[in-house]
């Protein structure tokens, strides 16, 4: 079985193949302070937890975004699970061509994605990733990557009203009854959440007017739901899109 593993700032997940099929996954909160050890030790619970165990894992893939955790999990792999994983970054095959301006500028997840799409859903594309930020990935017809757009992410947003105000409060991340809300919560959530299905539908626009109609938008993330639940320009949601992308890669360089 293959273990993939994408670090991202504010989570990260795991998933666990059996050939082409995702048997399980998980999203855990990233802990920038834990050490190897601590995170193995949690690897193996989730595992046990779902009826498997560690010595079924026969190969290791990671996408990070968080360098300094890059080498923790490179030794959880290889201390719990006995693989050496494959870090995606230079001189890993992807199958994407990279037609950013410094590729090594460009988040590995970021890649990972649109080697998904490109496997998965067909191109052009556009990839929306709801993570700590909103980001926008442009795929061509030919299946390049061309670039993007980073936004703030809504939990980002959310945490801003809450701590550089004096009266708003810490909210959860749900549709409001109405657009029009009638109390402090509800404004905010409406506020949150349509604004940012605004925000989406503009940028598909733009992005669908240099890419072409045809354009395939996927959403993933762990609110790609609920946004994509309020908008009609979301084709495809896949919240362990990476994962997907991991496994391919993975394949490309065995």
């Amino acid at each position: 079985m293959l273990f993939t593993v994408d670090i991202g700032n504010t989570n990260i997940t795991f998933g666990l193949y059996d050939g082409e099929t995702l048997r399980s996954s998980w999203r855990i909160r990233t802990i920038h302070e834990k050490m190897p050890d601590e995170y193995g030790i949690l690897v193996v619970q989730l595992f046990r937890h779902r009826g498997y165990q560690p010595d079924q894992v026969t190969g290791a893939a990671i996408a990070s975004v968080v360098p300094p955790l890059t080498p923790v999990f490179q030794q959880v792999c290889r201390d719990y699970l006995g693989q050496d994983a494959l870090v995606v970054g230079a001189g890993v095959k992807t199958g994407v061509r990279i037609c950013y301006e410094n590729p090594q500028e460009v988040g590995a997840d970021r890649i990972v994605d649109a080697a998904a799409v490109r496997a998965l859903y067909g191109t052009p594309a556009c990839v929306v990733d709801f993570g700590t930020a909103t980001t926008f990935d442009a795929v061509s017809a030919e299946g390049d990557y061309l670039g993007g757009a980073i936004a703030p992410g809504i939990t980002i947003a959310a945490q801003a009203l809450f701590e550089r105000t004096a009266k708003l409060p810490r909210i959860e991340l749900k549709r409001p009854p109405s657009a029009i809300g009638r109390n402090t919560v509800h404004s905010m959530q409406s506020g949150l959440l349509f604004g940012y299905v605004g925000l989406v539908e503009g940028m598909v626009a733009r992005f669908k007017a240099e890419l072409g109609p045809q354009t395939r938008v996927v959403a993933t993330g762990g609110l790609a739901e609920l946004v994509a639940c309020e908008t009609g320009v979301i084709d495809v949601v896949d919240p362990w899109l990476t994962l997907h992308g991991l496994r391919i890669i993975y394949e490309l360089n065995r």
